[in-house]
């Protein structure tokens, strides 16, 4: 089997996450930089890490890497890279993205022109062609450039990987997929421990809570780019893979997460959508308001996305908002609370620092996840 390299882009500030996830898969990781995780892996790898992993937003096979800073070598060092081990003779491929950080190549559409250029320069010569038909399939392309030093990577995911097909009906500003799974992920939650989200919109964090507790892979019900690459990896692969995760899942868990909201349309949007995510029955939706957060249990976990900024005008609505929640979770006898949010006072109201803060950009938001964790519950006999 062919070795890859291949780059794993996530949020920023969830790359410990992503970085254990790729391990569990039994990938051996070479760099961890802000924003993404690059490993080891082969053909099978590809269709793995885009059906298993649930905190990244693609896979990408790393062509090359080189220095430019200019045009020129941005051209020579794309032209002597190894096309042809990727893109057929009839492949349709293009530059999906290019971005400049800290560099003197900047320009995204000029990035993108001259790199296609090399690509089909290199290509024409391999493949002694005057004219390159492009009738095939797709082979999209990331550029980015990072103080000089050029990463083009091809693109075997497609549609990021945070669209896992559940998501029809959506609130206002949601929570990404991925984030959400990232959210869950960094506590010690599991299936046995109670999750409430109090603001739980079109139900995101609660059903990805469920596919983690019933072990549904999030890629399992959707196609990727690379599905049609028979150069790269055979369609048999991928069906095997789908196989895979289709014998894993254990729908017979028992579970006690919840999922409320104020507005009753949005609540039978999340039911809709956990019903597409086959978790309908593993999740408990209810409009209610924030403040009527109540629950007999103890060591539970409230692990939501509040509104904040963009959501709601007005900081004193915010903050009594916020009041509301931090009263809530007051009454609940060792639980722990996990919030993202770029509000600014949350600490402040919850009345305690939180026990980690970890800054997340969800988009080109600036956000903060704060963890105000409870005791750990006692051991059970037996264990």
């Amino acid at each position: 089997m062919r070795k890859f390299e291949l780059i794993a882009p996530c949020h920023f500030g969830m790359e410990a996450v992503l970085k254990r996830e790729i391990y569990d898969l039994g990938y051996d990781i070479t760099e961890v930089t802000d924003g993404k995780v690059i490993f080891l892996g082969d053909e099978e790898a590809i269709a793995r890490a885009n059906i298993f992993l649930r905190t990244a937003e693609r896979i990408l096979i790393k062509v090359g890497t080189f220095k430019a800073e200019t045009f020129d070598e941005l051209f020579e060092g794309t032209a002597a890279l190894a096309w042809e081990e990727y893109i057929p003779r009839d492949g349709k491929f293009w530059v999906a993205k290019a971005s400049g950080i800290k560099s003197k190549l900047f320009s995204s559409s000029d990035i993108q022109s001259i790199i296609k250029k090399a690509i089909v320069e290199r290509l024409k010569k391999t493949y002694n062609v005057n004219w390159f038909e492009e009738s095939g399939e797709s082979y999209p392309l990331r550029v980015s450039i990072l103080k000089d030093i050029v990463t083009i990577g091809l693109d075997t995911t497609g549609e990021s990987l945070h669209k896992r097909g559940y998501r029809k009906l959506v609130s206002k500003a949601p929570v990404a997929e991925n984030l959400a799974a990232a959210m869950i992920m960094l506590t010690p939650w599991n299936k046995d421990r109670i999750l409430v989200d109090p603001f739980c919109g079109c139900g995101t964090i609660p059903i990805e809570a469920a596919m983690i507790a019933c072990n549904i892979a999030p890629g399992m019900n959707r196609s990727f780019t690379a599905f049609k690459w028979n150069n790269i990896i055979e369609e048999k692969m991928w069906k095997e893979v789908y196989e895979e995760a289709k014998d894993m899942i254990d729908l017979s868990v028992d579970t006690d997460i919840q999922g409320y909201d104020i507005d009753g349309d949005i609540i039978k949007a999340a039911v809709n959508n956990a019903e597409l995510a086959n978790v309908r029955n593993k999740i408990h939706f209810q409009k209610r308001p924030v403040e009527q957060l109540r629950h007999p249990k103890k060591y539970g976990f409230i692990i939501t996305n509040p509104p904040y900024g963009e959501r709601l005008g007005e900081k004193e609505e915010m903050s009594s908002l916020y009041k509301q929640l931090s009263d809530a979770y007051k009454l609940l006898d060792s639980w722990s609370a996990c919030i993202i949010s770029g509000y600014d006072q949350v600490e402040k109201i919850m009345g305690c620092k939180a026990t980690r803060n970890r800054k997340i950009y969800n988009g080109m938001m600036k956000t903060y996840y704060y963890q105000f964790m409870g005791p750990r519950p006692p051991h059970r006999p037996g264990e």
